[in-house]
């Protein structure tokens, strides 16, 4: 019996497949069969690695050891420039990604094309991404992504192409970045019925008064929306997560099919994610839901709270036909038992599978409006 690598699980380990297992990283940057650890020390120019505009610095560490022992692990991307680390024909499929990047994560641009595209199906900093949009390391412990010490970003998303698979990474910073990564995957055919990631990020600091927060618009075609991951800072004193999310399926208008009852509600949590011995909002990171991160006033510069809160819809895909939007309100509590519209800074990943060709995204936001204060 064989079985297809695209439904792997705990209980189809044991099962054969035909499927080839190849790996892209600075040691081996098309995952060629027998060409891993190829690198010789020395200033040797490196073919391979300037035909995808990738910068490899002789660090000289394996000058004594010689070709084998660690000469390329990682890679340079310069300020204003952008990196392929995968350009590999499919039909093949993602499994695993890893990465540590140095510098500004806002200002570190993550992109993936499938099947020769113009316009990428993932467009997002790299924070974001995985789960860590206020630039500072928070563990995460779930299905989708992990995030461990000191800043390992993993990935578990499985990402099917069939012709083509491209994933660069652009620094927008003005200052060097040094990038360590990996990405496993594996080569067989596609199932006809099988959809491509989609990724997008938003951002608006303030909402504006009495709007809701739009996390993504313009989705036409078939699929199901697989996740949400929030950068919410708070402008405001007091509780912010009464607002419910909305998703308008398949020509909603005025009113969405799905409404949920309030921001912790929909990420997993309740009454505030309080701890109420302690009386602090309680971090918790489980396999669909969590709030890995609450950044703290300290007394001085942090003087606003921030949170990082992600909600796989793993078990639970939200599926369209036609289109998509989907949309929560940043709301808050006034005088006389009122609610109060927020003006905070927030910031979103949507995740979704669809088949091609996806609409077009809106702008990436620029370096300036990306930045963290």
């Amino acid at each position: 019996m064989s079985t297809s690598p695209f439904f792997l699980s705990l209980g189809h380990l044991p099962l054969l497949s035909r499927a080839k297992t190849r790996s892209v990283s600075p040691e081996n940057v098309y995952g060629e069969k027998g060409r891993g650890g190829m690198a010789e020390p020395g200033d040797t120019p490196q073919p391979e690695v300037e035909r995808i505009g990738q910068v490899w610095r002789n660090h000289g560490w394996s000058r004594e050891l010689g070709t084998g022992w660690k000469v390329r692990p990682s890679i340079i991307v310069p300020p204003g420039t952008t990196a392929t680390i995968m350009d590999v024909v499919g039909p093949g499929l993602i499994q695993q990604i890893w990465m540590t990047p140095t510098g500004r994560w806002r200002n570190t641009i993550l992109r993936i094309y499938w099947d020769n595209e113009e316009t990428p199906s993932v467009e997002c900093p790299v924070g974001d991404f995985f789960a860590c949009g206020w630039g500072k390391f928070a563990p995460v412990s779930s299905l989708a992504v992990c995030v461990n010490p000191g800043s390992a970003f993993n990935c578990y998303w499985p990402m099917p192409f069939r012709t083509h698979c491209r994933v660069t990474i652009e620094n927008t910073a003005i200052e060097e970045l040094s990038l360590f990564y990996q990405i496993n995957y594996a080569l067989d055919e596609i199932p006809a019925d099988t959809a491509y990631f989609h990724a997008q990020f938003r951002r608006t600091n303030p909402v504006p008064y009495q709007m809701s927060y739009t996390i993504l618009d313009g989705v036409k075609g078939w699929g199901h929306y697989v996740g949400t991951y929030m950068a919410w800072g708070s402008n405001n004193c007091g509780w912010w997560g009464e607002g419910e999310i909305k998703f308008f399926l398949d020509g909603d208008r005025e009113f969405p099919t799905i409404c949920g009852t309030g921001t912790e509600d929909y990420f997993c949590g309740s009454f505030n994610f309080e701890n109420r011995e302690k009386r602090q909002y309680q971090e918790f990171t489980t396999p669909y839901a969590g709030m890995p991160q609450v950044i703290r006033p300290d007394g001085l510069y942090q003087s606003q709270t921030r949170f990082g809160l992600y909600r796989w819809h793993i078990m639970d895909p939200v599926r369209f036909e036609e289109d998509l939007r989907v949309t929560i309100q940043a709301l808050a509590w006034r005088s006389e038992s009122r609610f109060l519209p927020l003006q905070d800074d927030l910031a979103s990943m949507a995740f979704w599978y669809q088949a091609e060709p996806h609409g077009a995204f809106p702008p990436l936001p620029g370096r300036n409006e990306l930045e963290i204060i």
